[in-house]
């Protein structure tokens, strides 16, 4: 299946797997790249640039496919040293990055430099058509359903991708260029989706919470079992009341960090609740209610645990089936 997105990364699938907080190791990168998608090593989930440099080397004994990185960069009090992080991925060999969290234009010139594609997550018109602006090759779309930060708007996917799309074409005429491609997340998991997100302008998507019910995944299969078993009522919102919205798997802990938030308390009075090293807990020992830990709406899609091959192909099957079979005949003259 041909698109903008594996023309510009060379890939056979129209497939990105998401960054993925203490999940986005090597073997599952280099399984989604080796399926025919493109593999992302989530450089901060690394306890330094030199342990992301050697993840990176053991991912290239794994795979000789495209390969990238996802690096979020967030205004914090104490900043991981994310220049260092760039530079351990570009010595070690990268094709993509896919950049969040802030403006991606400081960091636009010094990967086009080193002949490494942007990519840049939007979750508003406004900031995508910025990012466009900026130069990056490819923009992913996360609509409210995905798991992580949707932003605060609350717009969902089957809105707010035709949105994007209108808008960077609108404004890359004003500007006689092409626009970026664009790539659409939130609430993806099998060839249904990715069918309608080309119908809706994207030339691929990007899925997060479907690749961790893979065999690739390293996570506890309690965890694996728990997607299976979630409807679409299985996660809920944090942070709303901190301009911080988060959406995870529903679990006490969560039920409760939103309470809390509710009735007012600030980021202070949760901290110990949703530290990053209680939700690595669940993911090893599969106690669900150790803290909170990242899944979004895709999840009421999800009835398996496959190999990222089985699971790439079965998606662009389907997707090519319902192009070419029931929408072709529905297009058809009567």
């Amino acid at each position: 299946m041909r698109t903008r997105f594996t023309d510009l990364v060379g890939v056979a699938k129209p497939l990105m797997q998401g960054g993925m907080q203490w999940l986005g190791h090597a073997e599952l990168a280099a399984a989604v790249s080796n399926a025919g998608g493109l593999g992302l090593v989530t450089a901060l989930t690394q306890p330094t640039p030199e342990a992301l440099h050697a993840e990176l080397r053991r991912c290239h004994e794994l795979t000789d496919k495209p390969l990238g990185i996802n690096l979020t960069t967030l205004p914090t009090i104490t900043p991981p040293p994310y220049d260092e992080y760039r530079d351990a991925a570009l010595d070690a060999g990268i094709d993509v990055v896919e950049t969040s969290g802030s403006d991606p234009t400081p960091a636009v010139p010094v990967y086009r430099a080193a002949g490494v594609k942007v990519v840049h997550k939007a979750t508003s018109v406004k900031h995508a058509v910025k990012a466009a602006r900026a130069g990056v090759d490819a923009i992913v779309v996360d609509g409210f359903e995905c798991a992580g930060h949707p932003g605060e708007e609350d717009v969902p996917g089957l809105v707010l991708l035709p949105a994007v799309v209108d808008a960077l074409r609108a404004a890359s005429e004003e500007r006689d260029v092409d626009p970026p491609v664009v790539l659409a997340a939130g609430g993806y998991a099998d060839g249904r989706g990715l069918a309608a997100a080309l119908a809706l302008g994207a030339d691929g998507v990007v899925m997060g919470t479907r690749f961790m019910a893979t065999t690739e995944a390293r996570l506890h299969p309690r965890v694996k079992q728990a997607l299976l078993d979630h409807d679409e009522h299985g996660t809920t919102l944090i942070f709303r009341e901190l301009g911080n919205t988060a959406r995870v798997a529903r679990n006490g802990v969560a039920e409760h960090v939103a309470a809390l938030t509710r009735g007012g308390a600030d980021f202070s009075g949760v901290r110990d609740l949703v530290a990053g090293s209680r939700g690595r807990t669940v993911y090893e020992t599969g106690d669900l209610e150790a803290g909170i830990w990242w899944a979004g709406l895709a999840q009421a899609l999800i009835h398996d645990v496959p190999s990222c091959a089985d699971l790439l192909d079965r998606i662009v099957e389907e997707a090519r089936g319902l192009i070419e079979g029931r929408l072709h005949r529905m297009a058809s003259p009567a």
